[in-house]
């Protein structure tokens, strides 16, 4: 579980997922991204969400775009599994 800062774009995010499901999917491995969008926050505050959950440092996000991976609209290469061998 990781805090973002809350001005993060849908595309970072969604890149990040991506890279976060292309890691799975080479180690043959279920994997899972649990990113939470902070309004308000930068990279370096604390956020804390109370009870059980605990807090967590808002953690910075690379800045460079990914939109033109991510608009692609789904057509993106299946892997190559021969680099398993």
């Amino acid at each position: 579980m990781i805090a973002i800062p809350g001005d993060t774009s849908a595309t970072t995010i969604s890149g990040i997922m991506a890279d976060e499901m292309a890691i799975g999917m080479v180690n043959n491995k279920t994997t899972a991204v649990r990113l939470i969008p902070a309004p308000g926050k930068k990279a370096g505050d604390w956020v804390e969400f109370g009870g059980l959950l605990g807090g967590c440092p808002v953690m910075d996000v690379n800045r460079f775009s990914c939109a033109d991976f991510i608009n692609r609209g789904g057509r993106i290469p299946a892997p190559i599994h021969s680099f398993r061998n």
